[in-house]
């Protein structure tokens, strides 16, 4: 049996969006599940629209995804010489043929077609002709006038074409370019690609596609068209669900790890697991359970699944992830054991990690900002008193563990009569600017007692 080998062949026409790296995840998948080969190829034909910078975007993309290949990038435009050697074989074995129809000539017969209620479409003038390459040529493929073309698909079963249906369609412009689906096959054929899972929006291509394969008489790849990403209300997902580029994700705060887990369950399914590691996926994976229906992308669902990933990690392998989200807020900070700290104080709560860098802020600045209406209802006259004592009892000590930060709390509770939230709340607002944060002694013990002390001193010199 040869190795699986699949391929991902992104258009680089734009960003790389939810529906193409789900694509590319199951392709991916699949192939580190059968220990097979990944390929990636740009499909850059529309010159017009390609850039370099959507290049770019879409490889940043798939590593940030932590999804590689095992071959290329190629590049499709670099494979004309391949494409037309194909093209003459073609027409040398009489699968194919030139055709010298103007559109105008094309036009008519569409019009004759529909007005005898028949599908527009080319009537074969040239068909059997003889004609031989010129300007204005066109080759066309010969496709059979008669029967169907089934396609055989694991996600979505047998879906038969009707042969009478589809013209001779074209395999080369008139510039001598090849047409998109003879330059699929054919980098598909060289490229040893015998596993295709794509989009159902590519159903419509694949008879054709078959047919190329037949006409030079080679073996089938195994389909699989996936149902399309959809929005909560099942609309074709838009940017109005949210945001639509997979760096956006990055920059909102998502672990990689969470968006393949998010993504492969909007298509796929392991029983009722819904928590997938990197690991788990690679193991598990399958072409039998991916599912015919459309998956609906939903932010929130996403962002809870984010946060138990988060919760899932180690800090220090949190910290690279982290750091950046710092940085955007103006705090460089060292990927080390303080950081490391801070991160395991935050993780319980942290949904995304741009949440945790904007939490984790008070740790890294001189001087916290301070959330007025907090200090308007915590740091109160009265509290002074209270804050003050706490400053120099913390000062004094000479061991600076929860256990002796508990005494100095059990003390100051019975001085001023009052209860542990009561303390726990100014004190909170004093170190952080605000009501939420970590709990009070994990974040006095990493904060270190220098600057617990200077913050509390601080707030209370305010009142």
């Amino acid at each position: 049996m040869k190795p699986v080998v699949t391929r991902f062949p992104p258009s680089p026409t734009g960003f790389l969006h939810i529906g193409g790296a789900r694509t590319a995840l199951f392709n991916w998948l699949y192939a580190r599940k059968t220990r097979g080969k990944f390929v990636l190829r740009i499909e850059d034909t529309d010159v017009d629209r390609s850039t370099r910078e959507s290049v770019d975007a879409i490889l940043d993309a798939l590593a940030w995804l932590g999804i590689d290949w095992d071959e290329g990038p190629y590049f499709q435009t670099e494979r004309k010489e391949i494409h037309n050697r194909y093209i003459d074989k073609l027409v040398a074995s009489g699968h194919a043929y030139y055709c010298s129809c103007t559109p105008e000539e094309i036009d008519a017969m569409r019009e004759q077609a529909r007005a005898k209620g028949l599908k527009p479409m080319y009537n074969g003038k040239c068909r059997e002709r003889g004609l031989s390459k010129a300007p204005g040529t066109v080759v066309r493929l010969k496709t059979p006038d008669s029967g169907v073309t089934v396609v055989n698909d694991i996600v979505k079963g047998d879906t038969a074409f009707q042969n009478a249906e589809m013209d001779d369609f074209i395999i080369r412009r008139s510039d001598g370019s090849p047409m998109y689906n003879l330059a699929v096959v054919v980098d598909d054929l060289t490229m040893g690609i015998n596993t295709i899972i794509r989009g159902d929006d590519h159903l419509i291509n694949t008879p054709k596609q078959i047919l190329i394969y037949q006409a030079l008489g080679a073996d089938l790849p195994v389909f699989g068209h996936v149902p399309m990403v959809l929005g909560p209300d099942k609309a074709r997902l838009s940017k109005r669900h949210g945001a639509m580029s997979v760096s956006e994700y990055r920059d909102m705060g998502y672990l990689p790890d969470a968006v393949i887990n998010y993504l492969v369950r909007l298509g796929w399914s392991h029983g009722d697991q819904e928590f997938f590691t990197r690991r788990d996926l690679i193991e598990k994976f399958d072409l039998e359970h991916l599912g015919r229906s459309a998956g609906m992308f939903d932010l929130s669902k996403m962002t809870a699944l984010n946060a138990k990933h988060i919760q899932a990690k180690t800090p220090a392998e949190l910290g690279p992830l982290f750091l950046p989200h710092l940085q955007h807020l103006g705090i460089d900070a060292p990927d080390d054991v303080f950081t490391h700290q801070v991160i395991e104080t935050l993780q319980p709560r942290s949904k995304t990690l741009k949440d945790m860098a904007r939490a984790a802020r008070f740790y890294y600045v001189d001087e916290p900002e301070m959330d007025e209406k907090a200090a308007a209802k915590f740091l109160t006259p009265e509290m002074a008193d209270m804050l003050n004592q706490a400053a120099d009892a913390i000062e004094s000590l000479s061991d600076y563990t929860q256990p002796a930060l508990e005494t100095v709390f059990k003390k100051i509770m019975a001085d001023f009569n009052l209860g542990f939230g009561k303390i726990a709340q100014p004190l909170r607002v004093a170190i952080t600017g605000t009501t939420v944060s970590p709990g009070i002694f994990e974040m006095l013990l990493i904060l270190g007692k220098e600057k617990t002390v200077q913050r509390i001193r601080r707030a209370a010199g305010r009142m």
